[in-house]
């Protein structure tokens, strides 16, 4: 009988240490022994300050230059996963189960030559269903892959979940599991309030719309991949191994399924004197797309043009609007506070209720944006726990 391909993700939290990733190898013993063929997917070991993280690697380079050149910097970003990879391999191995180690490149994922961002353009699977087929475990290394001049490449933030679900569409696998130290996806960040619940089961329409909106446990991008073969995606937590969320091809009914926050956002404002200037001021986001800066909460009226950015993007902004000498006014310390759901379609009242409720604590509302899934809110960063907290309570979160 032919075995099922499932891909086990593990973040670096999941890998810290022998005991965690003790714990990670017996998930997949687990389904190794229940009839799968896993193929894992590991990030590099532990967060900033643990000795192969990512952000400790970059930290031992940028004491002696602080720039670093764009190719050398993937070279060096690409060795905490290659670490992880190979020390996973000798944790399964000692359970009893042949593994074997591959970079991003050896498992035949192929990008463009964008370093640091690079976005894969196709999987090469010759060398993994070889491995398959012998029972062998591939443990890949996250977040990387190869352009076409052999140069090594990585994908930016949530890389690895994007690498999962770029294997599980090649591979044509059963499911992916993305284990993490939480338990799935919460109602609202547990830093913010105490009382949250978890999300049992989201739309992927929900995942993405959560992801891109604050919350952090699965990259928006992976998520969508996953979407495009209707490939379920389970989160669980490494520590306790419950099932968090399962992110599916769902239709929801519920309103609002979690809130999420953005920190650390960028208000401008482009305010044109004449016709003219007007419609120069316009083409801002031309020149934003140009720089690969996203902006959000566009309002385009006669007497300004608004937006929004993430503070990151604020000195390229900056620079562009100077050197166009655009006549603009700036606004900081601000939050993206966001009602998400994919049944809140066609339900009146949804945008009634979440006035009423930040306004009954008094938070001002500087600007509000709909879509078909998600409300969003900015206001000032004093007021985000205040908000997210009237926010959680009056849809019964």
């Amino acid at each position: 009988m032919k075995k099922k391909i499932i891909i086990q993700k593990f973040g670096g939290t999941s890998l810290q240490d022998d005991k965690t990733r003790l714990k990670s190898a017996r998930f997949v013993k687990q389904k190794f022994d229940s009839g799968f063929i896993p193929v894992v997917v590991v990030s590099a070991m532990g967060r900033e300050g643990a000795p192969y993280a990512t952000d400790t690697l970059l930290k031992l380079a940028k004491e002696i230059e602080p720039e670093i050149n764009p190719r050398e910097k993937d070279l060096l970003m690409s060795c905490g996963e290659i670490i992880s990879a190979v020390v996973f391999v000798q944790t399964l191995q000692k359970l009893g189960l042949k593994a074997i180690a591959l970079t991003g490149a050896q498992a035949g994922i192929i990008t463009d030559g964008n370093f640091g961002s690079a976005r894969i353009r196709k999987v090469m699977t010759d060398n993994l269903l070889q491995i398959i087929l012998q029972e062998t475990i591939p443990v890949v290394t996250g977040f990387q892959g190869m352009n076409e001049n052999g140069e090594i490449t990585t994908f930016g933030r949530g890389g690895s979940d994007t690498t999962a679900s770029v294997l599980a569409v090649a591979l044509q696998a059963e499911e992916i599991e993305i284990y993490t130290d939480v338990e799935g996806i919460l109602s609202a960040d547990p830093k913010n309030i105490k009382k949250t619940s978890t999300i049992k089961i989201a739309s992927y329409e929900e995942a993405v719309e959560l992801a891109e909106k604050g919350a952090k446990v699965i990259h928006p991008r992976a998520v969508e991949i996953a979407a495009s073969e209707n490939i379920p995606i389970k989160i669980l937590s490494t520590f306790t191994g419950i099932n968090g969320t399962i992110i599916k091809n769902i239709k929801s009914d519920r309103p609002i399924t979690g809130i999420t926050s953005k920190e650390n956002i960028i208000f401008f404002r482009i305010e044109p004197t004449i016709i003219d200037s007007r419609t120069a001021g316009l083409n801002i986001f031309q020149l934003l797309a140009e720089n690969s800066i996203s902006a959000d909460f566009i309002d385009i009226r006669p007497e300004s043009i608004s937006f929004i950015i993430d503070e990151e993007n604020r000195q390229n902004a900056l620079q562009i609007l100077e050197k166009n000498n655009f006549l603009y006014m700036i606004k900081e310390g601000l939050v993206k506070v966001s009602a998400v759901g994919s049944g809140m379609t066609g339900v009146p009242g949804i945008m009634a209720k979440i006035v009423s409720a930040l306004t009954s604590q008094e938070i001002e509302i500087l600007e509000c944006t709909d879509s078909r899934t998600t409300i969003s809110c900015l206001i000032k960063s004093e007021e985000k726990i205040k908000a997210i907290k009237a926010l959680h309570d009056i849809f019964e979160l």
